[in-house]
C-alpha cells in the first residue's frame, strides 16, 4: 500500500471583488482581493467543493509546497491531500487567507485605494459573519453554488458553524474541530492581555506604526507567548520540556534557564517576524464578538433553527481553551433542531493543537465521515 501523498507544488491566487461589502461594524469595504489556494479539481456539476476556514495565525497556504526547496508546507497539509483523510482525489479544496490578513487579503498591511497608503489602523474591525460572506463570494466567483463541506478548527469551526446559520442552502456538511459557540470570559481575558501587551508597545504609534519604519515586536512577541501557553496542555509541556534546564545549571538571573522558556522566546520571536500586530488584533476581536446566540437571549438552539447541514463535531480531551464541553454545547444545540451530528471526543496530550496533529484516531474519523459524503 502505498503512502498518501502531497498535493505537489501549488500557487496562490487572487480574487478582486469591486462590489462593496457591508461589515456587521456598519463599516463598507469599496473593494477588496481575497488570495486563496486550490487543490483538486472541480467536478463538472461543481459538488465536489471543501472550504477550508484558516484559525487566528493561519492563512491560505494550506495544503502543498511553493517548490521543491519548500521545507514549510500548508498549515493542514497532514490532512489534505491525495489519500489524505480530505482526499483531493475526490474532493476540490479551497483555503483562503480572510479579511483583515496579513498573508495577502485586503488588510492593514494591504494598499487603501482611497489613500493609496497601508490602510494600518483604520482597517476596519471584521467579524467572523463579515468573512463568511466574503468567503460566499469567493464561492461565487468560482462558479460554486453549494459546498460538499465547510471545515475549520478553533476559529476556523466557528466559521464554519456560521456558514450553516448564514448559507444554510449552501452547506451540505460541517465539520467544526476543537471549537466553541463563543468565547468564555477567560479567553476573552487572554485576548485582552494579548492585545494590551501589543497596544502599549511603543513601536505600535496606534496602529500606524508603518509610516514610522517600525514594528510593535516586543508587543507581538509576548502575545503570541501568551497565546502559545493556552495552545499547549501541561502533560504536553511537560512531556517536551518539564523542569529541564537549558545549560544544565541556574544562573541565578533572568535570562533563559529553563528550556520552556527558550520555547517560548523562539516561538514569540519567529511569530513576531512573521505575522502584522493590527491582524492580530482583528483577528482576536473576532473571536471575541462571535456569538450566534446573542441575538436569540443565549439561546443556541434557536439561533440554529434554520440550519440544515449534517455535521462532525470533534474536539480534544486536553484541549481547556476550547474544552470538550464548548463542543457538546453546539452538539446539543444541533440535536434540538433535529440535525444529523456526528460527535467525537478524541483522547489527545496536544491541547488545543491538537487538531493541527497528525493523531491516526483523529485522522480516521475524518476519513470516514469524509468518505460518506457523495460529490
Amino acid at each position: 500500500m502505498s503512502l498518501p501523498s502531497s498535493v505537489g507544488i501549488v500557487a496562490a491566487k487572487t480574487a478582486h471583488f469591486t462590489e462593496p461589502l457591508s461589515l456587521k461594524s456598519g463599516d463598507v469595504l469599496s473593494q477588496y482581493h481575497l488570495v486563496y489556494e486550490t487543490y483538486g479539481k472541480l467536478n463538472a456539476d461543481k459538488s465536489n467543493a471543501v472550504m477550508i476556514c484558516h484559525a487566528l495565525s493561519g492563512n491560505h497556504h494550506v495544503a502543498g509546497k511553493y517548490d521543491e526547496a519548500d521545507k514549510n508546507p500548508g498549515w493542514w497539509d497532514n490532512l489534505i491531500g491525495p489519500g489524505k483523510p480530505l482526499d483531493t482525489n475526490k474532493f476540490f479544496v479551497i483555503g483562503l487567507n480572510n479579511l483583515g490578513g496579513c498573508h495577502g487579503s485586503s488588510g492593514p498591511l494591504s494598499t487603501n485605494p482611497a489613500t493609496d497608503k497601508p490602510w494600518g489602523a483604520s482597517f476596519p474591525v471584521v467579524t467572523v459573519e463579515d468573512w463568511v460572506n466574503s468567503q460566499a463570494r469567493l464561492a461565487d466567483s468560482l462558479g460554486i453554488k453549494q459546498l460538499a463541506a465547510i471545515v475549520g478548527g478553533s476559529l476556523g469551526g466557528m466559521q464554519a458553524l456560521q456558514w450553516t446559520i448564514a448559507y444554510p442552502e449552501r452547506v451540505r456538511n460541517a465539520l467544526v474541530i476543537a471549537s466553541a459557540p463563543n468565547l468564555t470570559a477567560q479567553n476573552i481575558a487572554f485576548n485582552e492581555v494579548a492585545r494590551q501587551a501589543i497596544i502599549t508597545d511603543p513601536e505600535f504609534h496606534g496602529g500606524d506604526y508603518y509610516n514610522h519604519g517600525v514594528l510593535p515586536r516586543r508587543g507581538l512577541r509576548i502575545a503570541r507567548m501568551l497565546g502559545h501557553i493556552t495552545y499547549l496542555s501541561d502533560d504536553a509541556m511537560g512531556a517536551k520540556f518539564g523542569r529541564k534546564l537549558r545549560d544544565g545549571h541556574v544562573k541565578y538571573g533572568f535570562d533563559v534557564d529553563f528550556e520552556m522558556e527558550s520555547y517560548l522566546r523562539y516561538q514569540g520571536d519567529k511569530f513576531a517576524g512573521e505575522f502584522d500586530a493590527n491582524t492580530y488584533l482583528r483577528m482576536t476581536r473576532a473571536l471575541d464578538y462571535f456569538d450566534p446566540a446573542f441575538d436569540y437571549q443565549g439561546d443556541l438552539s434557536a439561533a440554529l433553527a434554520k440550519v440544515k447541514s449534517d455535521f462532525l463535531v470533534v474536539s480534544f480531551t486536553s484541549d481547556w481553551r476550547f474544552s470538550p464541553g464548548r463542543s457538546r454545547e453546539i452538539v446539543k444545540a444541533l440535536l434540538d433542531n433535529e440535525l444529523s451530528v456526528s460527535y467525537a471526543e478524541v483522547t489527545a496530550a496536544h491541547g488545543h493543537d491538537a487538531f493541527l496533529m497528525p493523531d491516526e484516531h483523529y485522522h480516521n474519523i475524518m476519513r470516514q465521515y469524509l468518505a460518506k459524503i457523495e460529490v
